[in-house]
């Protein structure tokens, strides 16, 4: 599945979970420290980074080339997890009355921008820059992982777009896992062993 085939696709997913979110459950758990608005706010930034981070013009060569790439340089910062929750608190209260709808809105001016985008158009994410052609999957990641978040904190089935979007998201988590990480992936795919307690490839 290429960058865009994987985009679409998951956030196809992502919004039919989404729009079947009831705002009577938005203060209800939906992930660690987030209720439900709060990991909407969150997963919807997978939309507006694109939106923010491109850079149309002349460009320079990237300095991160895959998705991999992005995460493991997201991996090596000294991430604050405090803070990572904050601004989700922040961003689904910025989502306002109607989170759904704001969601949906956000989709819809995104999803044609990167439709009519250019794959050498270049995004300037904190962590590097990238062509958005690399960038893409990283979105897509993050649709398909808070998508399916998102079905199981509001009790819905995982839709079928989320489930083909989980082929790429496993081969780009292994792809951005250290080698000993890689090896414990395939033994426990296999039925060899499980993985740890806490076990993340982030």
């Amino acid at each position: 599945m290429d960058a865009r085939t994987w985009f679409t696709t998951a956030a196809a997913g992502y919004l039919q979970v989404v729009e079947r979110i009831d705002r009577s459950a938005l203060g209800d758990p939906g992930l660690g420290e987030w209720d439900v608005r709060s990991l909407l706010g969150h997963s919807a930034r997978a939309f507006v980074t694109i939106e923010s981070y491109l850079r149309p013009g002349p460009t320079t060569p990237p300095e991160l080339s895959t998705a991999a790439d992005y995460f493991i340089a997201v991996r090596a910062t000294s991430a604050d997890p405090q803070g990572i929750a904050e601004r989700g608190r922040q961003a689904g209260i910025a989502l306002g009355e109607d989170p759904v709808a704001a969601v949906r809105a956000i989709a819809d001016r995104v999803i044609p921008l990167v439709e009519r985008t250019p794959d050498d158009c270049l995004v300037e994410c904190p962590f590097g820059t990238m062509w958005l052609k690399g960038y893409l999957p990283t979105r897509a990641f993050e649709l398909t992982v808070h998508g399916i978040d998102l079905a199981r904190a509001t009790g819905q089935p995982v839709p079928a777009a989320l489930v083909e979007a989980t082929v790429p998201a496993i081969a780009l988590g292994a792809a951005m896992a250290p080698a000993e990480q890689r090896i414990g992936l395939v033994l426990a795919m296999t039925g060899r062993s499980g993985l740890p307690s806490g076990f993340s490839v982030l």
